[in-house]
């Protein structure tokens, strides 16, 4: 006697898994221009790499006899597969059963995932479309639960695996620390939204009325708040960027970052950049050309672009070689130090040395935010948290001061401890106060007390700025070189290949590792 029942058995089960919420919930998704969430895993996945997990997992109901009379599969699909030929795990929301509710799942499936992830030493993607928790769970249980996930290994797994949120659609509760606990998050615009509570809990806790993208939306987090660092435009979009920010990184932390094959040459010298920084001081420029001109062709990804604006930060490759790259945009606060753009930093430097990634450092600081606004925010303190994790990172550095680096702030250009490559541009000034305010402070009696006190202060700003080229520091060895802005690239392929060097020994789990 054969088992062919119990193998038809088993496929009869697998197609109702296969169907979802059935054809119904489906068309109503495809209505609203969204996929479905086995359309979106083959979307993000090589073709026909995913290998599901669980897929009988599900609520049952059987007969007095015992046979099977309804089946509702879980709303939490796991697997693995591959993206690029590398192997991720995968977890994924099922929007069409029960709006995805975190409490109309069965968590052991979505944690199995989480801790495959981490004892397998694989990236984990989260594709979250979650309505969050339900009080119609307390029908289900007759009682209810002490919040937390005991066997969830969230901490330990943000020091040793990438983990990447992708917010689908609305992410409450769980769902919102699903798409924001990892090392990046990316949301779906005018589709998605992460907040802890929706609309309804607003509501009735503060008696304040906010629709759902006006609370959570991409304006909000992605580019206010930063607790999405990314928005896509639409699905397609986040997927893609969900796989491009792993193509940077290794498996895991104790694996090194994948190189790629370069045919950029590592000689290329773009003439512009030698006017890429204007003379006039005032005069603001686009850090990301700079950037662009100086990593491999088309590699730069930017990571939290529209929000601690006056810092820029992604990954790129150098040769082929990922490489973190830092540098601070003057159109946005004169490029100085707010509480957001530290947070930024801090969280970026973190992710770079978490995953043995080096940094590039394309520097123009004027120094910390000053002012009331500034100051009642504490952002010293922020800044401080800053410059404590570019200290405490293990991952080799390479400094272009390219205009400015004065004050407490200017030490964030790099790494203090070990071999400080600096280098600067010509255009280059640096100290301990911006040289104008620096002047009203020191001379200010003398420059009232003066006949003409524009004339003496043009006279004074002129007599320290001569003192201020970096020529001087060069001379006193305080800077490695000042270069032709040209030789920026070949400089850093040079660099890189030193710095690959070391990265072996950096394998593994680090003593501070990443926290969001």
């Amino acid at each position: 006697m054969s088992w062919q029942p119990e193998v038809e058995e088993i496929a009869r089960r697998r197609a109702i898994a296969q169907a979802m919420g059935g054809d119904e919930a489906i068309a109503k998704l495809h209505a609203k221009g969204r996929l479905s969430v086995r359309e979106r895993i083959d979307a993000l996945l090589d073709p026909g790499s995913f290998n599901e997990i669980g897929a009988l997992t599900g609520q049952a109901r059987y007969g007095e006899d015992g046979t099977l009379q309804e089946l509702t599969p879980a709303n939490a699909l796991i697997g693995t597969g591959r993206i690029d030929g590398r192997k991720v795990v995968v977890s994924a929301d099922d929007f069409s059963i029960r709006g995805g509710s975190s409490e109309a799942t069965i968590s052991e499936k979505w944690i199995y995932a989480e801790r495959l992830a981490l004892e397998y030493r694989l990236p984990l993607i989260r594709l979250v479309d979650t309505a969050g928790g339900s009080v119609k769970l307390l029908d289900k249980d007759q009682a209810t639960k002490l919040p937390g996930y005991p066997s969830w290994p969230h901490a330990q797994m943000m020091g040793e695996v990438p983990m990447v949120g992708v917010a689908l659609g609305a992410c409450a509760g769980l769902g919102a620390i699903k798409v924001c606990g990892g090392h990046f998050s990316v949301m779906v615009k005018e589709q998605a939204q992460v907040f802890a509570a929706g609309p309804f809990v607003v509501k009735e806790g503060l008696g304040v009325d906010v629709d759902k993208e006006a609370l959570g939306g991409a304006s909000m987090h992605a580019r206010g708040s930063g607790l999405v660092d990314n928005e896509a435009t639409d699905e397609a979009d986040a997927l893609a960027q969900a796989r491009l920010f792993l193509s940077y990184l290794p498996a895991s932390a104790h694996d090194l970052p994948p190189v790629r094959p370069c045919d950029d040459p590592a000689d290329r010298r773009d003439a512009w950049l030698l006017s890429a920084i204007p003379r006039e001081r005032r005069r603001v420029y686009d850090p990301r050309k700079i950037i662009r001109a100086v990593v491999d062709e088309s590699s730069f990804f930017e990571i939290g672009r529209y929000s601690g604006r006056s810092s820029v930060t992604g990954l790129a490759r150098i040769m082929g070689h990922p490489v973190g790259v830092l540098a601070n945009d003057p159109a946005h606060g004169g490029g100085a130090m707010t509480v957001k753009s530290s947070v930024k930093i801090e969280s970026f430097v973190d992710l770079c040395d978490t995953f043995h990634i080096p940094v590039v450092s394309l520097f123009d600081q004027p120094g910390i935010m000053i002012g009331p606004d500034a100051e009642a925010q504490g952002t010293i303190r922020f800044a401080m948290r800053a410059l404590a994790a570019i200290e405490q990172s293990r991952v080799p550095w390479c400094t272009i001061v390219l205009r400015r680096a004065f004050g407490v702030a200017g030490a964030a250009h790099g790494r203090q401890g070990g071999i400080n490559l600096r280098y600067a541009w010509p255009s280059a000034s640096w100290g301990s106060i911006p040289l104008e305010g620096g002047i009203s402070a020191a001379f200010k009696r003398q420059i009232d007390d003066s006949p003409d006190p524009a004339a003496t202060r043009q006279a004074l700003e002129d007599k320290y700025r001569a003192l201020t080229s970096p020529f001087r520091t060069a001379e006193r060895f305080g800077i490695l070189d000042i270069i032709d802005p040209r030789e920026t690239r070949p400089l850093l392929a040079d660099w890189i290949e030193d710095a690959a060097r070391l990265l072996p020994g950096l394998r593994g789990v680090a003593t501070r590792p990443m926290r969001r």
